[in-house]
């Protein structure tokens, strides 16, 4: 696999890019995300995904996608796992969402942010919440979640413990709420989590 490419952007559009790289020029399927980092860019790194369909029966496809962050290849990786979800689809919820929007929905079940995007319906939009929610909250809690430097929300968790509501629970409901607000004080997480969970 192609972890990389490093090199002169010799083409660029908001659907693709040619990078030159070793004397080879490589066409690489970009997001509207990714377009938005690098449009000024002359040359630069792309993390990429090399992606196989076909074979057997039909003719087999390669496509090279690239990415401006690790997280939003990490995205597209996790998307494309999920049944009846294709590259394409993948890459038009990356246009419409940058990978911070795209795990807040996931995180407060916002189908309604699928929905608005081409190709997804109510089905798919309800399949990837639930098949992504739980990766997503354990990331997000590893990232910043309830480490000891965040000290607002330790606080609200150990209030809603003390309050009888298992830790577990406790922390999605205080994840979500902060990804829907993020200054929040430790007052207004409580209040928003009671209201939900």
């Amino acid at each position: 696999m192609i972890s990389y490419l490093q090199g002169k952007f010799s083409f660029k559009s908001p659907t693709h890019i040619i990078i030159e790289n070793g004397g080879v020029g490589y066409h690489v399927n970009i997001s509207m995300n990714t377009w938005s980092k690098i449009q000024h860019d002359d040359s630069g790194k792309l993390h990429t995904y090399l992606h196989i369909t076909g074979g057997t029966q039909s003719p087999l496809i390669v496509s090279l996608y690239g990415f401006a962050e690790e997280e939003e290849r990490s995205m597209f990786t996790e998307l494309l796992n999920i049944s009846g979800v294709g590259a394409s689809t993948v890459r038009m919820v990356l246009s419409a969402l940058s990978p911070n929007d795209l795990r807040n929905a996931i995180l407060t079940e916002n189908a309604h942010a699928f929905e608005r995007i081409k190709g997804i319906g109510p089905k798919t939009a309800k399949r990837i919440i639930l098949e992504l929610k739980d990766k997503v909250a354990k990331v997000a809690t590893k990232a910043d979640g309830f480490t000891s430097h965040n000290k607002v929300n330790d606080e609200a968790l150990s209030a809603l413990i003390m309050l009888g509501f298992s830790r577990a629970p406790a922390e999605q409901a205080v994840q979500r709420a902060v990804a829907s607000n993020p200054s929040m004080t430790v007052e207004d997480i409580i209040k928003q989590v009671l209201k939900t969970i």
